[in-house]
């Protein structure tokens, strides 16, 4: 660097000399970039600090709207413990906000609950509910915090604009359940208008197949299309087509289809469909028509308890005896089978009955008067079967059969393998529809079910004719699945999703 000596004389010539002088320009240039670099070191951190609430507020959003919508199972008081969750369960922190850096309680956030979404992400949610029974959804809009911005602040002033000190931060968030019914059996049936099966359970219904082209009525029964149910790789259906594969959808044991949304849109056709009958009878071991290829298949095992109050078909004689199999025996045995509800045997309550039943008949027949353990007077069917089954699991043989010392002792003889262990073979997954409001008339496709429905059979498919105008008898066990069910049974999963 030069050092210029300038008396007072020579001032003009030094002054040129000055203006001249190069020396000392890359420290101007130096300081303009740490300036520069500064001012945007110094923006980063405050979006820095920006983002990084933004993200902690979200992640509170989210988790609140999570635990709340675990609790929207379509009861009476869901609202009550959903709030309740949101603001016990759910603990968070902000680091950069002004005010408190906890984040907790319902102080720090609003909840709306929603019967539906519009199908547009971008459009409002506005179908806002109270009533708990119809809340599907809940949005959760957090307290908005202000996060200090003084390093932007100084930014703005040095450019000679407004002085802006704070940025406000807002976060929400919509979640809800998501329903799936597993192991559906291809069937569906209709029900009365507000029909719900945890209502209904124990009663009765009295399922008849539908025909195409007239209105259905509650009790006709019809069945979904395969190709609008995902059938499991996994299972026993998986390598099936065409007609045997709904004979597999309906008579194979579990594993027939993957888990299935139930709010997704399927496909029904008409119930009259020859040889189903025999599929859904490969339950009570009865391997006939179509299905009597089928008594060494362990996909068809039956089920553990059959009575039914028939006899099986005697051995025959020669070296080569006849397995003992019921086939069309109607011979009467000297159990009874689980009697009908009481209005719909009298013929007074139609087809869907009250759950009143003679169990006191039941068993001093087939009990001599003792009800199994864990049974009363006011037990449902299913539970009466569930109690045989488990009396016969603790018994050794030969008497571990549920009706030990009859002719009919409920233990299956057809099948080669004998039965299965799974107490539910006897059980199929169907789904519930509001034909009227669907205006079903047989086929009709992208109906929503009302919900999927556990159902026990209490007797053998009738069928005349291998499968037209079939009858079927089944008790209401539960919902096994249906958005605000609160079903929690096997065939049945639900899951918490974010949908905003």
């Amino acid at each position: 660097m030069s050092r210029l000596r300038c008396p007072f004389p020579r001032m003009p010539s030094c002054l040129r000399r000055f203006a001249a002088d190069e020396g000392g320009a890359v420290l101007v240039l130096w300081g303009m970039f740490l300036a520069v670099a500064f001012g945007f070191l110094a923006l980063a951190v405050d979006f820095g600090r920006v983002a990084s609430t933004q993200s902690e507020m979200q992640s509170y959003a989210d988790q609140v709207a999570l635990a709340a919508a675990g609790e929207l199972d379509g009861r009476t008081d869901a609202i009550t413990r959903a709030r309740v969750a949101a603001d016990r369960l759910i603990r968070d922190w902000q680091t950069f906000a002004a005010g408190d850096r906890a984040l907790g309680g319902a102080a720090d956030f609003q909840l709306a609950f929603l019967t539906t979404l519009p199908g547009s992400d971008t459009a409002a949610a506005t179908a806002t509910t109270t009533d708990a029974r119809l809340a599907r959804f809940v949005r959760v809009t957090v307290a908005t915090a202000t996060v200090p911005t003084p390093f932007a602040a100084v930014a703005s002033t040095l450019r000679g604009d407004a002085m802006t000190s704070d940025v406000d931060i807002a976060a929400t968030a919509t979640a809800g359940p998501a329903a799936y019914a597993c192991d559906v059996t291809p069937l569906m049936f209709c029900v009365p208008a507000g029909w719900r099966a945890d209502a209904n359970r124990g009663d009765q219904i009295v399922l008849r197949s539908g025909g195409q082209g007239a209105a259905w009525g509650p009790g006709n029964f019809g069945f979904l299309d395969p190709s609008s149910l995902p059938t499991d790789t996994e299972g026993p259906c998986a390598s099936e087509n065409g007609a045997q594969l709904y004979r597999c959808l309906v008579g194979a044991e579990r594993a027939v289809t993957a888990c299935i949304r139930t709010d997704q849109g399927v496909s029904t056709l008409t119930g009259q469909r020859v040889g189903l009958a025999e599929a859904f009878n490969t339950r009570f071991d009865h391997f006939s028509g179509s299905m009597q290829n089928l008594r060494n298949n362990p996909a068809y095992r039956p089920a553990p308890n059959t009575v039914q109050g028939t006899l099986p078909r005697r051995p025959g004689n020669g070296n080569a005896p006849r397995p003992a199999c019921r086939g069309n025996n109607v011979e009467v045995s000297d159990a009874m089978r689980l009697p009908r509800d009481t209005c719909i045997a009298s013929g007074s309550c139609g087809r869907f009955g009250d759950g009143n039943w003679n169990r006191a008949a039941y068993v001093a027949m087939n009990h001599n008067g003792i009800y199994p353990a864990g049974t009363s007077a006011t037990s449902t069917r299913y539970a009466m079967y569930l109690a045989e089954i488990a009396a016969a699991r603790s018994r050794t043989a030969p008497n571990n059969v549920p009706l030990p010392g009859r002719q009919e002792t409920g233990a299956p003889q057809c099948h080669a393998l004998g039965p299965t262990s799974d107490p539910d073979r006897r059980t199929v997954v169907a789904a519930a529809v509001d034909c009227a409001a669907n205006n079903i008339q047989g086929s009709t496709s992208n109906v929503v079910p009302l919900e999927y429905v556990q159902l026990f059979m209490t007797e053998p498919v009738a069928a005349p004719g291998g499968g037209e105008d079939a009858e079927i008898m089944v008790e209401v066990i539960r919902s096994a699945g249906g958005l605000g069910s609160g079903a929690t049974v096997g065939t049945y999963r639900e899951i918490v999703q974010l949908y905003r």
